[in-house]
């Protein structure tokens, strides 16, 4: 899909911006970083590990309090990730999986728990295998991962993480092996939507799990395939924004930004984002997705940027 101005985009579906929804700016991280895990905690975004400016994997954990716009350094994880998997369940924050490093290598089934009330982190129960470059969501006081890579190969492996029994559960694998993928629910079915094969271009693929069934389908494809994605539901409705791989822009990486409405099993172009990013995540406050982080030029890079998207929109 060639990417539109924003003006072109709007006449072409004939709403305005403003009904869509709208983009801001808010503090920049302390430290940039790309290929970050992102989560919402007790009203709070974490942004958790990623790379360093140096190509190393990043130990740092910065937290943003929108109330003050401000990002503070907290306890840093027990040992540096990028590609890692993150979630908010119960007031406590939990980081799955991602690469120890050098670079994309070693691949973990590690997971901690860091508690914001005592600023420590506590090792838990690990994955049933180990994997970076996938996705996360939590639902029902249970955490979801889905996909990623390890040896340097896609898998669809899938499981769900219970906090309070520290226990995991193998669930049925995604039909489509691949990583560098975005994820959201809808408190009935888990959505998972392109990503890639390692080192291939992204794909336009939308996959979702129903809960209910325990069965994957497959559903209408986002109009601009890609990777290295960010996910998020707002009122119903499936945001994928950002990625890499665009051979229309010279920096590689792409500003779009698609809903999917699950009643309509239809996509929707939303105003794109201000900073093409790849490499990021996503988290959710008060119906504002915020995006802090990711790299701006394909393959290696990293950012402080920090932008929040407003949806207009209702999917419910």
């Amino acid at each position: 899909m060639r990417w539109l101005g924003l003006g072109a985009f709007a006449l072409m579906i004939g709403i305005t911006a403003h009904q869509l929804g709208t983009w801001g700016s808010r503090a920049p991280l302390q430290v940039p970083r790309g290929e970050v895990a992102v989560a919402a905690v007790l009203g709070k975004i974490y942004v958790i590990g990623g790379f360093d400016g140096d190509r190393r994997s990043s130990a740092v954990v910065e937290v943003y309090d929108p109330a003050q716009d401000r990002w503070t350094q907290v306890a840093p994880l027990p040992r540096g990730l990028n590609h890692a998997m993150a979630a908010g369940v119960n007031g406590k924050l939990y980081v799955l999986g991602g690469y120890l490093g050098p670079g994309l290598s070693n691949a973990t089934n590690l997971v901690w728990e860091y508690d914001p009330a005592k600023d420590t982190w506590a090792e838990r129960a690990p994955m049933p295998t180990a994997r970076a470059a996938g996705a996360s969501v939590a639902v029902a006081d249970r955490i979801y991962v889905v996909g990623g890579a390890r040896s340097g190969r896609s898998v669809g492996d899938f499981a769900a993480y219970d906090p309070t029994e520290d226990r995991w559960t193998e669930l049925p694998a995604m039909p489509t092996a691949r990583d560098h993928i975005a994820a959201g629910a809808d408190g009935t079915r888990i959505f998972v939507a392109g990503g890639r094969p390692p080192f291939a271009g992204g794909l336009a693929l939308l996959e979702a799990f129903d809960m209910a069934t325990h069965r994957w389908q497959t559903l209408a494809p986002m109009p601009t395939g890609r990777s290295g994605i960010a996910g998020a539901v707002v009122r119903g409705c499936f945001y994928v924004l950002g990625g890499e791989g665009n051979p229309q822009s010279p920096t590689g990486v792409y500003a779009q930004n698609e809903a999917y409405n699950p009643k309509t099993n239809r996509w929707e172009a939303h105003p794109p984002m201000p900073t093409p990013r790849h490499g990021i995540a996503a988290a959710v406050l008060d119906d504002t997705i915020h995006i802090p982080g990711g790299g701006t030029l394909q393959g290696f890079s990293v950012s402080s940027v920090h932008e929040v998207y407003q949806p207009a929109q209702s999917c419910e």
